[in-house]
């Protein structure tokens, strides 16, 4: 298919992981076609990251709340509800004045398929085994072969069916100049010296099941501490209550950045690092997409379908348990991240940073 000045929406509006794995697709669809524009609507909180991307050239920023997290409450659904309505109707209007040629329904749930309706006109193209009857939405269903099991390679096959396969070059991470500045004074005020050695934790998630123990996380920070190595834990201002005790029983401190810098500016943190350790989770994947080395910890979800994706890492789990990757919110027992050991996780950053790590205790 000829691409070029073609109009192309992107509906990908979260989470943060599934929006870095869409990066390359766009990347190919704008090297394949310089002449194309290229549209996307995103939750509000994930906007600043695209807008630094020069491959996007128009940014849509939504707000529906999320029904699945712990906080929501009961209200959610009814809220959620109202949001949608509100947000249908103002991309309706936006979309007469500018219409796309192209959907690309990279989400592929019931709500991601009312958000590309309300683009007038144009071709809609989904996944053929998407959920809550979205390929109804669809003009097109993209095929997914059994063995395309990882998420990112699953994105890719829209790529291909374009006719614009990806690249090597396609996957990276946008951060923009005011961003890297940001990051990088916010290391300056804490004493922290250009290109020192810095490791990226990130220890908070969204599901209760894929949390690893505190004191283990201060532990292990303790241990990069003694081996030279500067700290900084990542994550959101909602993160900052259960990472704060965890800064408190270290012997050292270390740097806290939740709620600290917006999203481009944690990602420019993130690739001004040596190694990323941390949970499943979106900043797992920024940093994979930044080309940083990634020590992940896997328990309830399989890293051969959401595992940091063409960089250098190592997955850590617990071995033999019949309930790895139940894929289960809440645990009344957490084995599988309980049955991680501090050495395990040690061992791990010590490969992939190319020193012995287990020297200090």
């Amino acid at each position: 298919m000829d691409l070029q000045h073609k109009k192309i929406l992107i509906v990908k509006p979260s989470s943060l992981g599934d929006i870095v794995h869409t990066l390359p697709v766009v990347h190919a669809l704008k090297h394949c076609a310089p002449g194309c524009r290229i549209g996307w609507i995103v939750q509000k909180a994930f906007a600043s990251l695209l807008e630094q991307d020069p491959a996007v050239d128009r940014v849509y920023p939504i707000a529906i709340s999320s029904t699945s997290e712990p906080q929501a409450g009961r209200m959610a659904y009814a809220r959620a509800f109202r949001e949608t309505l509100a947000t249908l109707r103002d991309l309706r209007m936006r979309f007469r004045r500018f219409p796309y040629d192209l959907v690309l329904d990279l989400h592929a749930s019931f709500r991601s398929g009312l958000l590309a309706l309300t683009n007038p006109g144009g071709t809609r193209i989904g996944f053929a085994d998407a959920r809550e009857m979205n390929p109804l939405f669809q003009h097109r269903r993209i095929a997914v072969p059994p063995a395309c099991t990882h998420a990112q390679e699953k994105n890719l096959l829209f790529n291909r069916h374009l006719g614009c396969p990806d690249r090597p070059e396609d996957f990276y991470l946008c951060t923009g100049e005011q961003a890297e500045e940001e990051a990088r004074l916010f290391l300056a005020r804490r004493g922290m010296a250009e290109g020192e050695p810095l490791v990226y934790l990130h220890a908070a998630a969204r599901w209760q099941t894929k949390f690893w123990r505190r004191e283990r996380w201060a532990a292990l920070a303790d241990r990069l501490h003694a081996q030279g190595l500067r700290v900084v834990f990542g994550g959101s201002g909602q993160d900052r209550a259960y990472l704060v005790p965890i800064v408190e029983q270290m012997a050292r401190p270390a740097v806290l950045a939740a709620g600290e810098l917006g999203l481009a500016a944690s990602a420019a943190l993130l690739k001004r690092s040596a190694l990323y350790i941390g949970l499943d989770s979106g900043p797992m994947h920024m940093a994979a997409m930044a080309g940083v080395p990634v020590v992940a910890l896997f328990g309830p979800t399989h890293p051969e379908r959401v595992g940091p994706y063409q960089v250098a890492h190592r997955i850590v789990r617990a071995a033999d348990l019949a309930c790895l990757g139940c894929r289960k919110r809440a645990c009344t027992h957490l084995s599988c991240m309980a049955g991680i050991t501090l050495d395990m996780v040690v061992a791990a950053a010590g490969q992939l940073l190319g020193r012995d790590l287990a020297g200090e205790k």
